[in-house]
Parts: C-alpha cells; structure tokens; sequence
C-alpha cells in the first residue's frame, strides 16, 4: 500500500500519479518524488538513467520537466497554485498553495489521453489554425521551437539527420544493448515491470517470449529502422524541433515543461506526435542539422513528427508506490 507523511494533504498523491505519466526516454520513468507539507519534490533517478543514449542526463531532465508540467496542471483540478523552482542539484521543487479562486486548466484532462504514437500517420496536413495553436503552447523561457512542413527543403535535410542518426546508434554495440534492456517482449513480460518499450506500443502481436525476442531483435538494425523511419517522416504532416539557448539543466527542465504543454495541446486537438530524437542524441550530428538549419547557438534537443492517427495501447506506468521517497 502507498504511504505517505501525515502532514502531507492526500491530493498529492493523485498529483505524483498525474506526474508519472509523463514521457520518458524508453520509458525509463527515472523521477522519484518526496512529499511535504507544502511541497513536493521531484528528484531524478539516476538508476534509471540511460547512459549510452543520453550520457549528459539531458533527456532525462528533459522528462522531469514534462513531470512537473502535469503535477502543476494537475494541481489546478485539486485547487492548488504552484511555484516551481530548479536546484544547481537537480532537485526541482513545486511550492504548491491552496487557493480556492482558481480554475482547473483545461490541459489537465488531457494528460491520460496523451500518448507516443509510433504508427505511420495518415499523411493529412494540419491546419493553419492548428499549426497557429501548438506554436502558442510551446513557449517557454530559453526554449526554442521550429516546425517544419513536408515537402520542404529543412523537412528533408531533417530526415536525413534522422537516418544518419539510426546508422550511427545501430552500429554502437553499447546502444543497442542498452535499447534490448528496455525492450518488453510480451503481455508477461511488459506487466512484470511496467516500464520500458512494451511490444503492444509497436503495434506487435502479443507472443511468446522465444518467439518475440529473436523477431523483435532483428529488426535492431539501421536498414530496417531507417527503412520503417522512412514510411513515419514521410506520413507526417510537419517536423517539431524544441532546441535550448545554452543547453543548461534549468533549459532542459524549461524545455519539458514546454514539450508537455504542447503535446497535451496537441492532444486536445487529436494530433498524434512521436519522437525521432537521433540526430539529437549523436553531437555532431546535432552540431551539424544546427548548422544546416541556421539555428545559429540553438541546440537542438527534442525533435517529434506530427500528423493524424488511430490511437495505440498505452505504455505502462508503475504505481505511484514505487516512486516516492522516504519522507
């Protein structure tokens, strides 16, 4: 059973499960959170960090981020105000004050409903009137944002960058290894630790283990995965980047509370989104599609395809349990 301090308010509690379904690089879920009286406290967990992809813990921050955003939207459906404020340590703390004027944010019924939506998308172009309601919802100070439609030059150049990025990562044996530890291979496999890449959210057949395994495994390959890669860019409808001014731990956290905000906007607005963050996660390729995109000292840092999709299973999260820390 879940505890928590007797001083804290029982609304917490719902607002560290708000936090949690967050998006996470693998679905690593790498946050811990301590509950106070009139805080809560969201730490990293380095346990879960993923040092052969984000060796500087940039995504991982980046996903904290995206925690905090849902635990402040949350906080307006329970009547709470929130100040968040980000430790040279890392530790990000979110004052919360009760203050019974205040409405829920809209957004807030949109975080279960959001998802990483890895199928090939219908190809549909997203409206002016979208495309004008997601920029608006992905400000956020020290953060940069550029969409790029298909069929334009930068698109392409982009896509480039994507496939260069799968052939460096599936040549790096310490990548691939790191990416097979977060592969959950079947229904067992997936509820047995509820994390990680379940095969469900590929759209995979539920299997036995020595029969998903060696499938799922050799499609761990650069061709393959810029083949696939191929058919997803050129379905989307426009190219998200998010890039940071200094590529600071305080911009990393900035960035993800503004990917969250837009993604849970996008959600609203029934446009699928998913990551395609290679040419992020390899530096001289990020140095170089900077370069190539005229970003000037921007450091390109989350990169998503946007377009219309049927929804997929969700990924799993684990209970709310397992990610507080003693008080």
């Amino acid at each position: 059973m879940t505890t928590q301090p007797a001083s804290a308010p029982p609304d917490w509690l719902y607002l560290v499960a708000q936090a949690t379904q967050a998006p996470s690089g693998h679905n690593s879920q790498p946050w811990l959170f301590k509950l106070n009286p009139d805080s809560i406290e969201v730490h990293p967990d380095l346990r879960r960090s993923l040092p052969a992809v984000d060796p500087e813990h940039r995504e991982l921050y980046v996903s904290l981020g995206c925690a905090v955003e849902n635990l402040c939207l949350a906080a307006t459906e329970k009547g709470y105000a929130s100040q968040v404020t980000v430790a040279d340590s890392g530790v990000i703390t979110v004052a919360l004050t009760h203050n019974p004027g205040i409405s829920p944010d809209p957004l807030a019924a949109q975080i279960g409903l959001r998802q990483s939506n890895r199928r090939v998308y219908s190809g549909c172009l997203l409206s002016e009137h979208t495309i004008a309601q997601l920029a608006a919802a992905a400000q956020g100070e020290g953060v940069g944002f550029h969409l790029y439609p298909r069929d334009t030059p930068a698109f392409e150049a982009i896509a480039e960058f994507v496939y260069r990025g799968n052939t460096v990562q599936m040549h790096d044996a310490a990548f691939k290894t790191e990416l097979k530890s977060w592969m959950r291979f079947n229904r067992k496999h997936q509820d047995s630790t509820l994390d990680g890449l379940s095969y469900a959210v590929f759209g995979a057949p539920n299997l036995p283990a020595f029969l998903s395994r060696p499938i799922m495994a050799m499609q761990i390959n650069a061709a393959t995965q810029n083949k696939n890669d191929s058919k997803r860019i050129q379905s989307a409808s426009h190219l998200a980047l998010f890039t940071t001014a200094s590529d600071s731990l305080r911009e990393w956290v900035a960035l993800g509370r503004s990917l969250q905000h837009f993604w849970l906007t996008a959600t609203a607005l029934g446009v699928a989104c998913a990551h395609l963050n290679q040419p992020n996660e390899v530096p001289r390729l990020a140095q170089e599609m900077a370069a190539s995109l005229q970003l000037g000292a921007e450091r390109p840092t989350v990169l998503l395809r946007l377009g219309y999709a049927d929804k997929l299973p969700y990924s799993k999260r684990r209970p709310v349990s397992e990610v507080l820390m003693p008080s």
